[in-house]
């Protein structure tokens, strides 16, 4: 597998731009994806019982099980909670595009994210659609002007590209997603779209795009809150040639572990440019009773408010991150809990199967410092391990989402 540049663009048969249409006071809003032959898709969606208009029209395209030509997203107006008159706008969003590309409006996916409640101004994203859709083009700058313009609290865009060899041929994988605010394991206020031009049947498309999502997209959290939007969405239009994936197999691994590496790099982005965080937090478990119960354990420690503020005021508060596994709900033995903090500055032990460990104050706070620390706890109950992402809580979150509609 090779790390290369690009995002949305970056396999064979794909275009993109992104532009202002108006949605926002400032700055892009609108963005189109498009395949130049159909392509399979797959995709997960918020489980929230609460769900956007585009979140109902995208879904019931995926359900259908046809292949779809293009993405439509706009940021600033989450076309969320505004009845009959949302779904209305999400279909008009998915005819217009379908109109200009010349395909179906059923072979159009539509993604909206940003403020909940306020009807879409409509009649500037189909303008803009219609404006946008002679600027589509592959290419870097493309992907970059479409991933640019998903953005909401966003400080930057998020994008990554790998490339692997499947049977004797090159297949690429691109993606980009948006996301920095309700943030939270089972989806959140996030939005990604990958693409490829791997030939893979559609059934293992979504097995390899759910088992990806399952060890990323699901393992992170910025606040708790999960949102009515999330849209997670993969595109492969089999440009690159080889032989068709249809069973498990080495090739199959191959494609999943390259699809896995951008879902998850996308995933570490959003929690790296969480609203006001200031430190990318990775909580490891090892030693738990099955990967089920690692999974519900570090998704404790993560969500914790507590151990959040602490981790934001370099405090090694390892009581915090016990209390946080105890009511996780998962079953271990505390006796065999030990528990340490790791980041470049090295690293502090604060507890040792289940009995504190002295420590060196200073030492902690050092260690606490770096922009990027690890929590790794240590069970003795059986094999389960898991990994889950998240960050710090600032001051300046509550900045961020106190003015949030002002």
């Amino acid at each position: 597998m090779e790390i290369i540049a690009g995002g949305i663009t970056a396999a064979k048969g794909f275009l993109a731009v992104g532009g202002e249409a108006g949605i926002k006071p400032n700055g892009k809003d609108l963005a189109m994806v498009v395949c130049q032959v159909p392509a399979r898709v797959a995709a997960v969606f918020t489980t929230n019982r609460v769900q956007a208009a585009p979140v109902m029209w995208s879904r019931r395209i995926v359900l259908e099980g046809k292949p779809v030509r293009a993405v439509v997203i706009n940021s600033g107006n989450a076309n969320a909670s505004t009845g009959s008159t949302g779904l209305e706008h999400a279909i008009a969003m998915a005819e217009t595009a379908a109109q200009v590309i010349g395909v179906d409006a059923r072979e159009v996916l539509v993604a909206s994210t940003g403020v909940i409640g306020v009807p879409l101004p409509i009649e500037r994203i189909t303008k803009g659609i219609v404006t946008l859709f002679p600027q589509l083009a592959a290419g870097i700058e493309a992907g970059d002007s479409a991933a640019q313009a998903i953005r909401t609290t966003d400080t930057v865009s998020k994008q990554a590209a790998v490339r692997v060899e499947v049977d004797g041929h090159w297949v690429t994988i691109g993606g980009m997603a948006k996301g920095s605010g309700m943030i939270h394991p089972n989806m959140a206020t996030l939005l990604g779209f990958i693409t490829t031009d791997a030939a893979i049947s559609k059934e293992l498309l979504e097995r390899a795009l759910r088992s990806s999502v399952a060890d990323s997209f699901h393992m992170i959290s910025v606040d708790g809150d999960t949102s009515t939007n999330d849209t997670v969405a993969v595109l492969a239009n089999g440009l690159a040639q080889n032989p068709e994936i249809t069973q498990v197999g080495v090739a199959y691994d191959r494609f999943a572990a390259a699809l896995h590496a951008v879902s998850l790099s996308l995933a570490k982005q959003i929690i790296r440019d969480g609203e006001g965080a200031t430190k990318l937090v990775e909580v490891r478990v090892a030693g738990a009773l099955s990967g089920q119960a690692a999974r519900v354990l570090a998704k404790s420690v993560i969500t914790s408010t507590l151990v959040k503020t602490a981790l934001f005021g370099e405090d090694a508060n390892w009581g915090r991150v016990l209390a946080a596994l105890g009511y996780s709900g998962a079953e271990f033995n505390p006796a065999g809990v030990s528990i340490r903090f790791v980041s470049d500055a090295g690293e502090v032990r604060v507890m040792d199967e289940g009995e504190p460990v002295w420590f060196d104050e200073d030492l902690a706070r050092q260690v606490l410092h770096p922009a990027e620390v690890l929590i790794e706890v240590q069970l003795a109950d059986g094999p389960g391990q898991a990994t889950a992402w998240g960050c710090d809580l600032s001051y300046e979150y509550v900045k961020i989402n106190g003015e949030y509609r002002s």
